[in-house]
């Protein structure tokens, strides 16, 4: 669903859900209130709810005030902001988040991982100046559906039996949306975003009750770890750095302060002479990022490279982060 269409549904669910208000002041959401919610959502996932997002948050968040039969928004935050109303507070999240996606979105950047980055890994691991291994982090994964395009390309270029280890860890602070993810299943419309070729190879076609429907072959989800993380928070649980950090259309949901600290923990992970992705309308520029934006939307860390090690783009690398 576009972001257009799912904003309209979220204003007939506004209509609907609040159509005939038990009391009176039922069926809206005082500024008061609508602070708070800001203020709480903001603390849990770095989101910033601008005022005129009145409609989109009752709109989201009615089925939660049905489902546990509350009359007000008021009540509902009353209920979600207790300090033990952890589970409450994902599902809440659950609601609130944007989960728009599709495979090989934005093309650009899976020719640049095909064209330049796997050929430049190939010929570094014939040097012997790196392993044969390949990590992968999709952070903000939604459905699952850009994990699973980076795990057919990667399998695509490194073939089984060549000695090369293959991983891909896809995160979301969405725990609906992973549960979505671990299961592969989707749409039979999805294929029309894969290439030909790889529908044939890494798509199986539903039958049965699941007609209509494709899933991902085991080769493909095999190689792909779904777990839970919150860019938000003071840390993450990872102990190895990547060679690729897709970071797509995630921080346009972030105000400057937000985007700087998520940027600064996400480059700790990020190995040098890796490449950072982000989405085609966002920039990284003024964020004081230490990486070198070497394709639309694509940077590089520099950062630990030998001062004297020629660059693919031509320029000189840095000895080290200031």
């Amino acid at each position: 669903m576009s972001a257009q269409l799912r904003a309209q549904s979220d204003r007939r669910v506004a209509r609907s859900a609040f159509a005939k208000p038990r009391n009176p002041g039922d069926g809206f959401i005082s500024d008061e209130v609508f602070r708070k919610f800001q203020a709480l959502i903001y603390s849990e996932t770095g989101i910033w709810l601008a005022p005129h997002k009145t409609a989109l948050l009752i709109g989201r968040l009615a089925k939660r005030l049905r489902a546990l039969r509350l009359s007000s928004m008021s009540e509902y935050f009353t209920m979600v902001s207790e300090p033990n109303q952890h589970y409450e507070r994902l599902l809440m999240i659950d609601c609130i988040t944007t989960n728009e996606t599709h495979f090989f979105r934005e093309p650009r950047h899976f020719e640049f991982l095909a064209h330049t980055a796997i050929p430049l890994w190939r010929e570094e691991a014939l040097a012997g100046s790196r392993e044969r291994r390949i990590r992968v982090w999709s952070a903000g994964c939604s459905s699952g559906e850009e994990p699973f395009s980076l795990a057919m390309i990667l399998l695509d270029h490194f073939m089984e039996g060549a000695g090369w280890r293959l991983e891909i860890f896809a995160t979301d602070i969405s725990t609906r949306v992973l549960g979505k993810a671990s299961k592969g299943i989707f749409p039979i419309s999805r294929s029309k975003e894969v290439p030909a070729n790889y529908v044939s190879r890494y798509l199986l076609k539903g039958t049965g009750e699941h007609q209509g429907s494709i899933k991902v072959s085991p080769e493909v989800q095999k190689l792909v770890k779904f777990a839970r993380l919150n860019l938000n928070a003071e840390s993450y649980s990872i102990s190895q750095p990547f060679d690729v950090i897709f970071l797509r259309n995630v921080m346009i949901y972030f105000d400057e302060q937000v985007k700087r600290r998520v940027l600064t923990q996400v480059e700790r992970y990020l190995s040098p002479g890796g490449y950072l992705f982000v989405g085609h309308s966002e920039s990284l520029h003024g964020l004081g990022a230490n990486l070198d934006l070497v394709s639309p939307g694509v940077y590089t860390n520099l950062t630990g490279l030998d001062q004297a090690t020629s660059h693919p783009y031509g320029r000189t690398t840095v000895a080290s982060r200031k």
